[in-house]
């Protein structure tokens, strides 16, 4: 352990010590840090192909779900895209560094804010290898030192773009420790990380929301996270039907584990046989990819779409993020019970209203709580580039700093810069009293529960279907949960995305350390397959839990 806090202590000190050394922003480094960032992965672009390359395999080989490999992979495309992400960063950072316009005070002072760094910034994050890019690109385009942990599933990819970013670190002209990718796998170094609130000024979680819930609960930096994407359509009896079907389409299937993906479409009872005939027309019009469509029980066989599966909708697919190919539907009696269902069910990130008539638009955008709300699109248009915002690092469904995409412009901080011109308070007229405002108030987080002992295997089956249950989202208790229930099943959706985040908590609940193959890369057909492999794995139940 003391190996880990010292080798913690090396990584914040690097990057604290970097970003105080760095140049001022606005320095012709950072714009050049981009062209250099582009010329080493094109450069290397081989070697990193072939480092995809053996991540996939081995992925494949531990039997990873296709959405986790389209994830993992590289293609010429994400070449394209960084080159087109640096241009865009080079365009906005003159306008981004600017000092902000003057105001005037008595007797002449004048105040303007200026930008500033936010400092050293740590992203945590699963099985997106091209986050590496993405989050070096922005961070240090902006004056920030960024700390960079990538998921275990593609670690030879991640230590190839660690090569590439060191270089292009070096060849811009900054200070070493302004861009380290960490290519240590151990969950103590991530521990230890979040536990450094002293030196790491924000931290950016990406993936399963099993990892992004433990970054809140584990650290006492500021968190920049999005919520989950369970999105919903809202389509009103006057939308049009056919645009309204191809983009219910277009905000699913490209990107099914993406988190502004379509989850469930909500649709007035009145329109539901025209919509559901308009999403047939659609399929047969173009080669969509197959998927499910969740239906009420008696739309399933009425429904006549022809052309895909369909099977009966549970409740337990409310609020669910399905992170695959399918889609469900419900009817409701009209924007009213729509915006109270997304109310109830919805993570607050990316909604969508389908309607021509003008007033249910408005009292969709007036009450409906979410961080986008998108009117007759795809729900794949919250993305700062497409907004024309400017590029993007994530999409936060924060309350605080920003919510929404979250653009370079999130990345700086502004203080005030005050020219007094020899002024003197006490010289100045009296200033205008305001009540101040009151404090806010955060209550405490109750206080922790005890581990459970790690000897019964009832505590870890508790554990496990406690996790099972948080990363599926539903409402039940554990208790509720049989252990013959499938993962990947009509209650249950795991997937690998999510199993970091669950070691990691299944770790600090039971008060053990767990192999770190113990999950990834291994099939489990249903609950009781994955208490016993953790069990079994427990130092002090031995063969005893089996």
């Amino acid at each position: 352990m003391t190996e880990k806090v010292e080798q913690v202590d090396q990584i914040v000190r690097v990057a604290r010590d970097a970003w105080q050394a760095a140049p001022p922003i606005g320095d012709g480094a950072y714009p050049a840090f981009g062209e250099r960032l582009v010329a080493s992965v094109g450069e290397r672009w081989p070697e990193l192909a072939r480092a995809n390359s053996a991540d996939l395999e081995a992925g494949r080989r531990r039997g990873f779900p296709e959405p986790l490999l389209e994830r993992m992979s590289l293609s010429e495309r994400h070449l394209d895209q960084l080159r087109g992400l640096a241009s865009s960063v080079a365009a906005q950072l003159p306008d981004l560094v600017s000092p902000g316009p003057a105001v005037e005070g008595p007797a002449g002072v004048r105040s303007r804010r200026l930008p500033k760094p936010l400092g050293v910034v740590l992203m945590v994050y699963e099985a997106r290898p091209t986050v590496t890019l993405e989050g070096a690109l922005l961070t240090v385009s902006t004056g920030n030192a960024a700390i960079l942990r990538a998921g275990k599933e593609v670690s030879t990819t991640t230590a190839a773009f660690a090569r590439a970013v060191s270089a292009a670190v070096e060849a811009a002209g900054l200070p070493a420790g302004m861009a380290q990718v960490v290519d240590d796998p151990d969950r103590r170094l991530l521990r230890g990380l979040l536990g450094r609130h002293d030196a790491i000024d924000v931290l950016i979680p990406r993936g399963s929301p099993s990892l992004i819930d433990y970054c809140y609960d584990a650290t006492r930096i500021p968190v920049i996270a999005s919520g989950g994407g369970v999105n919903h359509l809202y389509l009103h009896r006057s939308a049009d039907l056919r645009l309204a079907a191809v983009a219910a389409l277009d905000s699913k299937l490209p990107a099914p584990a993406g988190c502004t993906s379509l989850e469930m479409v909500l649709v007035d009872e009145p329109a539901t046989a025209r919509f559901l005939a308009e999403l047939g027309a659609a399929l047969r019009e173009r080669a969509w990819p197959p998927f499910t469509l969740r239906l009420p029980a008696g739309l399933v066989e009425a429904a006549a779409v022809g052309v895909l599966p369909a099977e009966p909708i549970g409740d337990v697919d409310d609020g669910r993020e399905f992170l695959d190919r399918t889609l469900a539907l419900r009817q409701v009696s009209g924007p009213d019970e729509a915006i109270a269902h997304i109310a109830r069910h919805g993570s607050g990130h990316t909604e969508a209203v389908f309607a021509t008539a003008d007033e249910p638009v408005q009292r969709f955008c007036r009450l409906v709580d979410a961080a986008t709300i998108v009117v007759n699109g795809s729900l794949r248009l919250n993305d700062g580039p497409t907004m024309g915002i400017g590029a993007e690092l994530a999409i936060s469904t924060n309350r605080l700093h920003v919510r929404g995409p979250v653009t370079m412009d999130a990345l700086l901080t502004r203080g005030w810069v005050v020219e007094g011109g020899g002024a003197l308070r006490d010289d100045l007229p009296p200033p205008r009293l305001v009540q101040p405002a009151e404090q806010a108030f955060e209550p405490a987080r109750p206080a922790a529960q005890p581990a459970p002992a790690a000897g019964a295997r009832a505590a870890v089956s508790t554990a496990v279907r406690r996790l099972v249950i948080r990363e599926s989202r539903l409402s039940i208790q554990a208790d509720d949960l049989r252990e013959d229930e499938p993962l990947n099943g009509p209650l249950l959706k795991i997937n690998s995305l999510g199993f970091v985040g669950m070691l990691v908590r299944l770790e600090d609940e039971l008060d053990v350390t767990l192999p770190d193959e113990l999950l990834v890369g291994r099939r489990f057909d249903t609950v009781r397959d994955l208490v016993d492999v953790v069990a079994g794995s427990v130092p002090s139940a031995g063969g005893e839990l089996r």
